[in-house]
């Protein structure tokens, strides 16, 4: 089993910025991708933001230059990664979910999700 703990939420005024983290841990042979997604009040779970295993990444139109994904070097392990989301709008709002893809131990694909953090932008 894969465990993901999310980190970095709160509440912040429109223009400001904040920093989400995700670890992942338990049963991990090979990570393909990290990803995370958010899910405002009364709409569907939207991806924002993906880095795959070779260092590509992919954002939501909608995020493009104010959110960057990354791995945190600075950890020391490749099974974390970060958000750091700029210029955020009252758009943003959401509870921002950390999801990660790949093959456990026993070769078995797995495509675990953390808990959910909540980002609330205010005006």
């Amino acid at each position: 089993q894969v465990q993901l703990v999310e980190s970095g939420g709160g509440l912040v005024q429109a223009g400001g910025s904040l920093r989400l983290s995700c670890a992942a841990s338990g049963n991990i042979f090979i990570i393909n991708s990290m990803n995370w997604h958010r899910q405002a009040p009364g709409k569907q779970r939207e991806l924002v933001a993906r880095l795959i295993s070779d260092g590509t990444t992919m954002y939501a139109d909608s995020v493009k230059g104010r959110f960057t994904i990354s791995r945190d070097n600075a950890k020391n392990t490749k099974n974390t990664v970060d958000l750091q989301m700029n210029s955020l709008q009252v758009e943003d709002t959401a509870v921002y979910y950390c999801n990660t893809e790949g093959l456990n131990r026993h070769l078995t694909a797995f495509n675990s999700w953390g808990q959910g953090t909540q980002v609330t932008v205010s005006s």
